[in-house]
């Protein structure tokens, strides 16, 4: 087996890890009281450790055999893979655009896996890991520095920019990952050290401003921001420092520039889709307990008011709270002015309610 296919197979195993592994984690969170973050006594919770912890080993070891432009994209399946995985295992079924953005992802993939040329692994030089660690460094301050000067005012656009520097950061740490486990495998232990620093930094940094990004501005826009520009990142790096290329020369280029296009937008499509279907659970959810609450054992709306008997309505509003003993006014006496008005047909005055103008029976 060549080393591009078992890079290949490597990303694919990792994929489905991931997204077995995100399918339990999602079980255990929904079922239990949600006071902590990592139910160590739960089982299950320990399987989805393993899966992640299994992905991420295979995702490493199928950087060190394979070209960087195509492994990185290659993990975008993960959730591709969950949406299949969900209705099958956990029988929560997808809508008709969650299933169009997976075939569209799945395609551009396919063609990028398909115009991807072999190529042999190497990692990069001390000169070259400075040059780009500084320049990642410079652009992700920079783009920290451009989201914090946005401020509140304009809150999409200040997590689009922060989430950009989130996926430069986890772009960038696959980049330095893959040099190590070049370096790795070559027996060279003790010149990948100053990497893993700067893999740690890159991760760090990535998850603050992942975090930085979603606050004010929800989910879906800066979700899909990272998931677009995390392997675009590391694909350019690929092709321009590591020696990877497509095949068919530049006709080969555009067409997989086309592919990584559609597959960045079904992608786009998967995400908004999910986290509105889950946000539309989150406030049925809200609702119910919000009706539960407002009503009492005895299925009455709690903190119910004396109000007027259906009839007529003023100017068509709804009914009138009155206080006790109130609507129980004494006919006016005899001969009074106020009786005299009534009878001399005064507009408006002293009449019924339901002969007044603007009441309706």
């Amino acid at each position: 087996m060549s080393s591009l296919a078992l890079s290949v197979l490597l990303s694919l195993v990792s994929a489905v890890a991931y997204a077995a592994g995100a399918i339990v984690q999602e079980r255990v969170a929904s079922g239990g009281d949600g006071r902590s973050y990592a139910p160590l006594r739960n089982s299950a919770w320990w399987a989805a450790v393993g899966l992640n912890g299994a992905g991420a080993l295979l995702h490493v070891v199928a950087l060190a055999y394979g070209p960087l432009s195509l492994v990185q994209p290659l993990g975008a399946l993960t959730i591709v893979f969950a949406l299949p995985m969900a209705a099958l295992f956990v029988g929560r079924s997808a809508g008709r655009t969650a299933w169009r953005g997976a075939v569209m992802a799945a395609v551009g993939l396919a063609g990028l896996l398909a115009l991807t040329g072999s190529s042999e692994s190497h990692a990069l030089g001390g000169a070259d890991q400075l040059l780009l660690a500084t320049a990642t460094f410079g652009a992700v301050a920079a783009l920290f520095l451009a989201g914090q000067g946005l401020g509140s005012q304009r809150p999409m656009m200040r997590s689009v920019v922060l989430a950009t520097g989130a996926g430069v950061a986890f772009g960038m740490a696959s980049v330095f990952t893959k040099t190590v486990a070049v370096e790795w495998t070559s027996g060279a232990l003790e010149e990948g050290l100053p990497s893993l620093l700067v893999i740690a930094v890159f991760a760090a940094a990535g998850l603050l401003l992942s975090q930085a990004a979603y606050r004010g501005a929800g989910l879906t826009a800066p979700l899909a921001t990272v998931t677009v520009v995390n392997p675009v990142v590391a694909a350019v790096v690929g092709l321009t420092l590591f020696g990877e290329h497509f095949r068919f020369g530049l006709l080969g280029t555009l067409l997989a520039l086309a592919a990584g296009a559609l597959a960045a937008a079904g992608l786009v499509l998967l995400t908004t889709q999910r986290l509105a279907a889950e946000r539309g659970r989150q406030d049925g959810r809200t609702a119910e307990g919000r009706t539960s609450k407002g009503r009492t054992a005895d299925g009455t709306d709690s903190g119910s008011t004396r109000r007027r008997p259906p009839g007529p309505r003023q100017g068509g509003r709804g009914p009138v709270v009155l206080p006790e003993g109130a609507g129980e006014s004494e006919p006016p006496a005899a001969g009074s002015g106020r009786a005299e008005r009534t009878r001399a047909g005064s507009p408006g005055v002293g009449r019924p309610a339901s002969a007044a103008p603007g009441f309706r029976p």
